[in-house]
Protein backbone atom coordinates (compact mmCIF):
# COMPACT_ATOMS: atom_id res chain seq x y z
CA UNK A 1 0.00 0.00 0.00
CA UNK A 2 1.85 2.95 -1.11
CA UNK A 3 0.35 6.73 -0.86
CA UNK A 4 1.53 9.43 -2.80
CA UNK A 5 1.82 12.96 -1.39
CA UNK A 6 1.38 15.84 -3.64
CA UNK A 7 3.58 18.75 -2.14
CA UNK A 8 1.95 21.81 -3.28
CA UNK A 9 4.74 24.07 -4.35
CA UNK A 10 5.21 27.57 -3.86
CA UNK A 11 4.22 28.69 -7.57
CA UNK A 12 1.02 26.60 -7.51
CA UNK A 13 -0.94 29.50 -6.57
CA UNK A 14 -0.86 32.88 -8.30
CA UNK A 15 0.51 34.57 -5.10
CA UNK A 16 2.86 32.45 -5.01
CA UNK A 17 4.00 32.85 -8.24
CA UNK A 18 3.66 36.29 -7.76
CA UNK A 19 5.89 36.35 -4.84
CA UNK A 20 8.41 34.05 -6.98
CA UNK A 21 8.48 36.52 -10.33
CA UNK A 22 8.28 40.14 -7.86
CA UNK A 23 9.33 39.41 -4.54
CA UNK A 24 6.17 40.56 -3.67
CA UNK A 25 4.62 39.30 -0.56
CA UNK A 26 0.62 39.88 -0.99
CA UNK A 27 -0.07 38.16 2.22
CA UNK A 28 1.39 41.30 4.23
CA UNK A 29 -1.08 43.76 3.10
CA UNK A 30 -3.86 43.79 6.12
CA UNK A 31 -6.48 45.29 4.02
CA UNK A 32 -6.25 49.10 4.88
CA UNK A 33 -8.08 49.89 1.45
CA UNK A 34 -5.55 53.37 0.66
CA UNK A 35 -4.37 51.50 -2.46
CA UNK A 36 -8.21 51.73 -3.87
CA UNK A 37 -8.92 54.77 -2.51
CA UNK A 38 -5.80 56.80 -4.18
CA UNK A 39 -6.16 55.05 -7.19
CA UNK A 40 -6.75 57.60 -9.72
CA UNK A 41 -8.69 54.76 -11.89
CA UNK A 42 -10.47 52.68 -8.75
CA UNK A 43 -13.85 53.79 -10.29
CA UNK A 44 -13.51 52.29 -13.83
CA UNK A 45 -11.80 49.17 -12.71
CA UNK A 46 -13.77 45.86 -12.05
CA UNK A 47 -12.29 44.63 -8.91
CA UNK A 48 -10.20 47.77 -6.78
CA UNK A 49 -6.65 46.97 -6.06
CA UNK A 50 -7.44 46.23 -2.42
CA UNK A 51 -9.67 43.26 -3.73
CA UNK A 52 -7.16 42.12 -5.82
CA UNK A 53 -4.97 41.65 -3.52
CA UNK A 54 -7.35 39.55 -1.12
CA UNK A 55 -8.21 37.41 -4.05
CA UNK A 56 -4.50 36.19 -4.36
CA UNK A 57 -4.19 36.16 -0.15
CA UNK A 58 -7.49 33.50 -0.47
CA UNK A 59 -5.49 31.14 -2.67
CA UNK A 60 -8.09 29.91 -4.56
CA UNK A 61 -7.90 28.92 -8.18
CA UNK A 62 -11.04 30.51 -9.09
CA UNK A 63 -10.34 33.43 -7.55
CA UNK A 64 -7.00 33.18 -9.51
CA UNK A 65 -8.92 33.34 -12.41
CA UNK A 66 -10.74 36.09 -11.86
CA UNK A 67 -7.90 37.87 -11.24
CA UNK A 68 -6.39 37.15 -14.39
CA UNK A 69 -9.34 37.66 -16.38
CA UNK A 70 -10.47 40.62 -14.87
CA UNK A 71 -9.79 44.18 -16.46
CA UNK A 72 -8.18 46.08 -13.76
CA UNK A 73 -5.25 44.48 -13.85
CA UNK A 74 -4.99 46.18 -17.34
CA UNK A 75 -6.33 49.41 -16.45
CA UNK A 76 -3.53 50.08 -13.93
CA UNK A 77 -1.34 52.84 -14.88
CA UNK A 78 1.44 51.85 -12.59
CA UNK A 79 1.42 55.29 -11.13
CA UNK A 80 2.74 54.18 -8.36
CA UNK A 81 -0.35 56.55 -5.98
CA UNK A 82 -0.79 52.74 -4.00
CA UNK A 83 2.87 51.75 -3.70
CA UNK A 84 3.66 55.56 -1.95
CA UNK A 85 0.03 55.18 0.49
CA UNK A 86 0.74 51.57 1.11
CA UNK A 87 1.92 51.26 5.10
CA UNK A 88 3.21 48.01 4.55
CA UNK A 89 4.92 49.11 1.12
CA UNK A 90 3.29 46.64 -0.75
CA UNK A 91 4.65 47.24 -4.66
CA UNK A 92 1.06 46.58 -6.26
CA UNK A 93 2.47 48.40 -9.63
CA UNK A 94 4.87 45.15 -9.63
CA UNK A 95 2.05 42.87 -8.55
CA UNK A 96 0.00 44.46 -11.35
CA UNK A 97 2.71 43.82 -13.79
CA UNK A 98 3.22 40.39 -12.88
CA UNK A 99 -0.60 39.38 -13.02
CA UNK A 100 -0.49 41.31 -17.14
CA UNK A 101 2.34 38.47 -17.95
CA UNK A 102 0.68 35.53 -16.46
CA UNK A 103 -2.50 36.70 -18.13
CA UNK A 104 -1.04 36.86 -21.21
CA UNK A 105 0.85 33.69 -20.65
CA UNK A 106 -2.10 31.86 -19.84
CA UNK A 107 -4.13 33.56 -22.56
CA UNK A 108 -7.09 34.39 -20.34
CA UNK A 109 -6.47 38.43 -20.98
CA UNK A 110 -10.11 40.69 -20.68
CA UNK A 111 -11.57 41.29 -23.96
CA UNK A 112 -12.02 45.09 -23.47
CA UNK A 113 -7.69 44.83 -22.84
CA UNK A 114 -7.36 43.95 -26.45
CA UNK A 115 -6.38 47.59 -27.31
CA UNK A 116 -3.74 48.09 -24.39
CA UNK A 117 -2.40 44.90 -25.22
CA UNK A 118 -2.18 45.91 -29.13
CA UNK A 119 -0.41 49.10 -27.60
CA UNK A 120 2.15 47.50 -25.65
CA UNK A 121 3.14 45.00 -28.28
CA UNK A 122 3.54 48.09 -31.11
CA UNK A 123 5.86 49.91 -28.06
CA UNK A 124 8.13 47.13 -27.27
CA UNK A 125 8.16 46.04 -31.21
CA UNK A 126 9.45 50.16 -31.80
CA UNK A 127 12.05 49.43 -28.53
CA UNK A 128 12.94 46.59 -30.15
CA UNK A 129 13.27 47.92 -33.39
CA UNK A 130 15.00 51.13 -33.11
CA UNK A 131 16.52 50.64 -29.76
CA UNK A 132 14.25 53.99 -28.74
CA UNK A 133 10.74 55.09 -28.95
CA UNK A 134 10.12 55.86 -32.99
CA UNK A 135 6.33 57.22 -33.01
CA UNK A 136 5.43 56.25 -36.75
CA UNK A 137 6.28 52.45 -36.19
CA UNK A 138 4.49 52.66 -32.86
CA UNK A 139 1.57 53.95 -35.09
CA UNK A 140 1.32 52.22 -37.67
CA UNK A 141 2.10 48.87 -35.59
CA UNK A 142 -0.63 49.81 -33.59
CA UNK A 143 -3.31 50.77 -36.12
CA UNK A 144 -2.70 47.27 -37.60
CA UNK A 145 -3.11 45.18 -34.81
CA UNK A 146 -6.11 46.82 -33.68
CA UNK A 147 -7.56 47.92 -37.52
CA UNK A 148 -8.48 51.40 -36.09
CA UNK A 149 -6.96 52.51 -39.12
CA UNK A 150 -8.55 55.82 -39.90
CA UNK A 151 -8.95 56.79 -36.02
CA UNK A 152 -7.09 59.70 -35.42
CA UNK A 153 -5.69 60.02 -38.95
CA UNK A 154 -6.46 63.73 -39.50
CA UNK A 155 -4.40 64.70 -36.79
CA UNK A 156 -1.00 62.96 -38.32
CA UNK A 157 -0.47 65.45 -40.72
CA UNK A 158 -0.70 68.51 -38.02
CA UNK A 159 1.49 66.25 -36.09
CA UNK A 160 4.24 66.19 -38.68
CA UNK A 161 4.12 69.88 -39.28
CA UNK A 162 5.03 70.50 -35.82
CA UNK A 163 7.65 68.02 -36.04
CA UNK A 164 6.37 65.76 -33.43
CA UNK A 165 6.78 63.01 -35.79
CA UNK A 166 9.66 62.28 -37.70
CA UNK A 167 9.46 60.14 -40.71
CA UNK A 168 13.47 59.03 -40.24
CA UNK A 169 13.93 57.17 -37.12
CA UNK A 170 16.29 57.96 -34.28
CA UNK A 171 18.27 54.83 -34.02
CA UNK A 172 20.37 54.32 -31.09
CA UNK A 173 24.35 53.13 -30.95
CA UNK A 174 24.95 49.53 -29.47
CA UNK A 175 20.98 48.05 -30.48
CA UNK A 176 22.65 44.55 -30.65
CA UNK A 177 22.82 45.35 -26.76
CA UNK A 178 19.42 45.98 -26.87
CA UNK A 179 18.53 42.60 -28.68
CA UNK A 180 20.19 41.23 -25.92
CA UNK A 181 18.06 42.69 -23.84
CA UNK A 182 15.52 41.58 -25.21
CA UNK A 183 16.63 38.28 -25.56
CA UNK A 184 17.26 37.18 -22.44
CA UNK A 185 13.81 38.39 -21.17
CA UNK A 186 12.05 36.38 -23.59
CA UNK A 187 14.09 33.58 -22.25
CA UNK A 188 13.18 34.20 -18.88
CA UNK A 189 9.70 34.94 -19.65
CA UNK A 190 9.40 31.22 -21.91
Amino acid sequence: MSSALHTVSATDTLAGRVLHDTGVAVAECYQCGKCSAGCPLADEMDITPSQILRMLQLEMPELDDEVLRSHTIWLCLTCEMCYARCPKEIDLPKVMDSLRAESLRRKVAHPKARDIIAFHKSFLDSIRTCGRLYEILLIVAYKVRTRHLLQDLLMAPKLFVRGKLNPIPELIRGRSHMARIFQRAQRKDG
